[in-house]
């Protein structure tokens, strides 16, 4: 499994990603484009998410982003997976090493999703701005989700050959193994949604008052 970042590195990222709003602020009032406040929405939102879903229990200890252990139904794994998954004492130990590994490989996904953010082509920024409550997250996700599925997958395969899923492995072995692919893609896909939902559910808190961000482009812009 991918070595986690210590409470210090963490922080650190994410102050590093603070810094971002601090420059946009530095645009002229008269100068605040609709591009500036949906990068500047997004920008806030996706620090947010990250800032709780890379705390201790950051995606287990909430229903919206919690991961689940995946059913596989055919094939000799998953019946043997499905099988074991059964017993509720298993079942709760797999979904904890799960939600835990989810807060590790979410510290290399917040870059991905920041990066994203800035590459993003806002051809119409109005109607995403004038959009539902979640209409910046759902474009995001729409251009981003495969890019950061994808990354999360070679750290979601290691780790559940970890010693950390030595359950899994008991139960895929009469397999060869070959299971592991399945449930690496499955679960890096739940991690990708469950980050787009706390992103989005953020994005649509700083819509319902935006002068709580006390960010003069969302306030002028979101008002």
């Amino acid at each position: 499994m991918e070595q986690s970042l210590g409470l210090s590195d963490r922080r650190s990222l994410l102050a590093a990603l603070a810094l971002l709003p601090l420059a946009a602020c530095a645009t002229p009032m008269g100068r605040y484009r609709v591009e500036d406040a949906v990068r500047r929405l997004l920008e806030l939102s996706s620090q947010r998410a990250f800032a709780r879903l890379t705390e201790p229990g950051g995606f287990y200890d909430d229903q919206l982003t919690r991961i689940a252990p995946p059913d596989l139904g055919g094939g000799k794994g998953g019946a043997v997976l499905t099988a074991l998954l059964r017993t509720n004492a298993v079942r709760n130990r797999v979904s904890l090493a799960l939600n835990d590994m989810a807060v590790d490989l979410a510290d290399n996904a917040a870059p991905i999703v920041m990066d994203a953010v800035h590459r993003m082509t806002l051809a119409d920024a109005i109607s995403v701005l004038r959009g539902g409550p979640t209409a910046a997250t759902d474009l995001l996700a729409r251009e981003a989700r495969g890019s950061v599925v994808g990354a999360l997958l070679p750290g979601a395969s290691r780790a559940l050959r970890s010693d950390m899923f030595e359950m899994l492995s008991v139960a895929l072995s009469a397999a060869g193994g070959k299971d592991y692919a399945a449930i690496a893609d499955n679960v890096s896909s739940q991690i990708g949604d469950a980050i787009f939902r706390a992103i989005g559910r953020e994005e649509a808190e700083i819509r319902r008052d935006p002068a709580a961000t006390r960010d003069p482009i969302l306030m002028t812009l979101l008002r």
